[in-house]
């Protein structure tokens, strides 16, 4: 269980798997890189990316708003018609950061030099869901989503104390307000259930406990960061999963990682997540014991995972749905395009069923087949015309935003977009862009890194044949038809 995969099955197809779910694609340069290193340096040159220097910027607005305090606060004061426009002024200034907020983000995966550092930024994500519909500060849900960046491949109970102590995570599950008179056993039960256990492996009388433990962890909505307010902490005798005392939030945190069952539960939703099905029970108890002699780091764990024939089995590669974000993000690098616009990329996203910064509940995005549906479907084929030929008609019309405000000012300015399309010269040799049978192969290299269906192959084929020439349009139609397949959907 859990060998590593020989070096004799390290080839092009290998290498394109694991940055397929490593990371987010790329063009078959990228891939024939990585091929070429072997697998060992292949996995280490993506889970070292700290060597690798990061030359992203911030938002200009990342950072604590010393006004924002006495902003709020003017506006509680003024008379009612004042405190509408003021509250509305601030509204739009949050929706307007957390377009910026989605495109930057989107933009780091994109073009960053650190892709798996992205994607487990992806996956804490979707595993501490937290949404910006109630936290409702651009600067706290950056702030949450540098800290999984920062954290994402550390040591789990590191991570988990943070997140406790995180301000959006303290406002989305109400935690600020947790006092010894009234614990917060939502927020307790959530760590338990969705964060680190799972259901079945905790009691009632543990959530109680813990919610007791945990009492004082607040956020200063001055300062925008966490504060322990030790009079609102219960210092009384608690017992949680078996360990009494005068608990703290910390002790809880590290009694719950101390479980067994904590180790199984992150390793096989990680599994999960890169390899795109559940594993099963004697590959948990390898998964976990890995990460348990490793110290619950997740580096060491997801260096044996990269590296195991497991994880290049047959049944895995080019079998999981690709989620929207990771079809939007590696169609770009796939391209060698540019992302579209930030408010573009947001309807995008959001129209395919992928809304970074606000998931659909506290679990998060199912994803798997749930990600297809015959709506989200249609949607990928006509945003794969948007992407490679420029097509932006299939914008018009769509309802991009949940507020009909925004998606109206949206709509206005939908109308003189141009979006540029792929240039075939800079991803096609001049042979290939001259050949039908070599351009079919190129575009199932770089789009698939397979083979179509004989099938679709000659579909394919006799809409080529039916063209006069294989002209820039007939190149970029045939991409098109090409990302509209089941197959792209797929990685």
């Amino acid at each position: 269980m859990l060998k590593s995969l020989p070096n004799e099955r390290w080839n092009f197809t290998t290498a394109a798997h694991l940055l397929n779910r490593a990371g987010f694609g790329g063009p078959p340069s990228e891939i024939e890189q990585l091929a070429s290193l072997g697998p060992e340096k292949a996995v280490s040159s993506l889970i070292d990316y700290e060597k690798i220097p990061d030359h992203g910027t911030n938002p200009e607005w990342a950072k604590p708003d010393p006004t924002r305090a006495d902003r709020l606060a003017e506006a509680r004061k003024a008379d009612e018609q004042t405190r509408r426009q003021l509250l509305q002024a601030e509204q739009r200034t949050q929706r307007q950061r957390g377009v910026e907020l989605k495109h930057w983000w989107l933009s780091r995966m994109a073009k960053g030099s650190r892709p798996l550092q992205e994607k487990m930024t992806l996956f804490w994500h979707g595993h501490f869901a937290t949404s910006s519909e109630k936290v409702r500060d651009a600067y706290l849900m950056w702030k949450q989503n540098d800290l999984f960046r920062q954290q994402a491949t550390g040591n789990w109970l590191r991570l988990l104390i943070a997140m406790a102590k995180d301000p959006a995570m303290l406002v989305w599950l109400d935690q600020a307000q947790s006092r010894k008179e009234h614990p917060n056993e939502n927020f307790a039960r959530e760590v338990m259930e969705l964060f680190t256990l799972g259901e079945g492996h905790y009691t009632e009388k543990d959530v109680t406990e813990a919610a007791r433990a945990l009492t004082g962890w607040s956020y200063d909505r001055i300062n925008q960061q966490f504060i322990e307010r030790r009079r609102a902490h219960d210092d009384g005798v608690k017992t949680v999963l078996g360990n009494t005392g005068d608990l703290s939030g910390e002790d809880v945190l590290e009694q719950i990682v101390a479980q067994p069952q904590a180790a199984r539960f992150i390793t096989a939703k990680l599994w999960n997540f890169f390899a795109g099905e559940d594993p099963a029970d004697d590959l948990v108890t390898a998964l976990a014991d890995v990460f348990r002699r490793s110290g619950n780091e997740f580096k060491p764990l997801l260096n044996v995972m990269f590296r195991s024939e497991e994880f290049y089995a047959s049944s895995i590669i080019r079998n999981q749905v690709k989620s929207p974000v990771q079809w939007l993000v590696g169609s770009t690098r796939i391209l060698e395009r540019e992302l579209p616009p930030p408010f573009v990329c947001f309807g995008l996203t959001r129209n395919l069923g992928q809304d970074l910064f606000a998931p659909p509940n506290v679990k998060g995005w199912d994803g798997g087949l749930s990600w297809i549906t015959t709506n989200n479907l249609l949607a990928r084929y006509n945003e794969a015309a948007l992407l490679v030929q420029g097509d932006t008609s299939m914008l018009k019309g769509m309802n991009i935003a949940p507020n009909p405000a925004v998606n109206g000012q949206l709509q206005n300015r939908l109308q003189n977009l141009r979006l540029r399309p792929v240039e075939a010269v800079k991803i096609l040799t001049e042979e290939e862009r001259s050949d039908k049978g070599k351009l079919i192969a190129a575009l199932e290299k770089r789009l698939l890194q397979a083979k179509l269906s004989e099938k679709q192959e000659q579909t394919l084929q006799e809409y080529l044949n039916s063209q006069s020439n294989l002209d820039e349009a007939t190149i970029l139609n045939a991409i098109r038809l090409m990302m509209s397949t089941p197959e792209y959907q797929l990685t």
